[in-house]
């Protein structure tokens, strides 16, 4: 099966403090034209990239994060050619997750 591959725009890149107080550790951002659970575009993960600042991103979606407790649903996107393990993704998103009920799926 071929992965889907998307662009990520970039509008909370690593540093960002979120109201909250939640600081990103990974750039984070949305697929322009794919709609949510919650009615705006698509939320995704920048994962196994160099810890740098990015504005965009082209990769491939290689899991979704299910929250249980809401609507949204998070891609994960890496680059093409790489591997994650969901311990992985675990780690790397447990900033923000570790407030949901979430599972995560490979694809």
């Amino acid at each position: 099966m071929e992965k889907l591959k998307v662009k990520v725009t970039v509008d909370r890149p690593i540093g960002y403090l979120d109201s909250f107080n939640n600081r990103y550790p990974v750039n984070y951002g949305y697929i322009e034209g794919v709609r949510g659970g919650d009615g705006e575009e698509q939320d995704a993960y920048i994962l196994n990239v160099p810890a740098k600042k990015l504005d965009t991103f082209i990769g491939i979606v290689t899991a979704v994060i299910h929250r249980n407790d809401d609507i949204e649903t998070k891609w994960i996107v890496i680059p093409e050619g790489s591997t994650i393990s969901v311990d992985e993704i675990t780690k790397q998103t447990y900033f923000i997750e570790q407030h949901f009920d979430s599972h995560i799926e490979l694809l």
